[in-house]
């Protein structure tokens, strides 16, 4: 047989492609009419093994135990940082905590951290802060007072700062209240101060500041008093007399409880 060169190769090759071999066969032929003595038998179907069922772990229940286990401020503080179930912690600056003195006879509980307080990693600090400062001043009262009787401690429900200063959601508040009533526990004030709506749905289910204002009630074993939140008073100057009214009462409460 004549040798071919690679060019008449190649023009054999696309001739039998045009006729459909476009397989490649080995040198040895195959019968495909031969039946195998034994046919290969299916194998099994995979069965997909049952994915177990994971049960997340119960937010306010990560947050019951991480508070009771806290001996002190700075163990709970260190636990609420340590905190991971609450979206607003990924968005926050800071972990917002506390402000003032720890050994003071009242305590004040806002809402959650502003812009302000997202910065400077303290509460109450921006223009509803600087209003609160000159509140308290006017009854005697200071969160920089070294002297129990004329300081004042200071926190917020929410350590993390809600975008856009949203109001906090239910959930949002019922997994950081463990948090919140053991920091009252370990403060120990005579007198709680509840500042706007936020912290009055979360330490008494209810709200309406404008009819709980000026009306004492009780929470986690101590006397409160539900007062306007400064901001509210920067909106509305006119309710300014109705914060003084509750001022005068404050201060009338911690001179008979002394």
């Amino acid at each position: 047989m004549e040798s071919l060169d690679s060019n008449a190769l190649r023009a054999l090759l696309e001739w039998q492609v045009e006729l459909g071999a476009t397989e490649a066969i080995g040198e040895t032929p195959v019968n495909r009419y031969e039946v195998p003595r034994e046919a290969p038998k299916p194998k099994p179907a995979q069965v997909a093994e049952p994915v177990p069922h994971v049960t997340a772990e119960d937010p306010v229940a990560a947050a019951r135990a991480a508070a009771v286990a806290a001996g002190d401020l700075e163990a709970l503080n260190e636990a609420i940082a340590a905190y991971e179930f609450c979206e607003l912690k990924r968005g926050a600056r800071t972990t917002v905590f506390s402000d003032g003195n720890p050994a003071a006879r009242l305590m004040l509980i806002g809402e959650a951290p502003g812009r302000d307080e997202d910065i400077q990693g303290k509460p109450f600090v921006g223009r509803a802060g600087q209003l609160l400062d000159r509140m308290l001043d006017a009854i005697g009262l200071s969160r920089t007072s070294p002297d129990a009787e004329a300081a004042v401690y200071i926190t917020n429900i929410l350590p993390w700062r809600p975008p856009q200063n949203r109001d906090p959601t239910p959930e949002e508040i019922g997994m950081m209240m463990p948090f919140v009533a053991r920091h009252v526990e370990l403060v120990d004030p005579d007198v709680l101060v509840l500042m706007g709506n936020i912290s009055c749905l979360a330490m008494l289910g209810r709200k309406g500041i404008t009819r709980l204002r000026g009306n004492w009630t009780e929470a986690l074993g101590k006397p409160v008093l539900p007062m306007f939140h400064p901001a509210y008073l920067l909106r509305n100057p006119h309710a300014k007399r109705e914060a003084w009214h509750d001022l005068l009462m404050l201060q009338a409460r911690l001179r008979r409880s002394a």
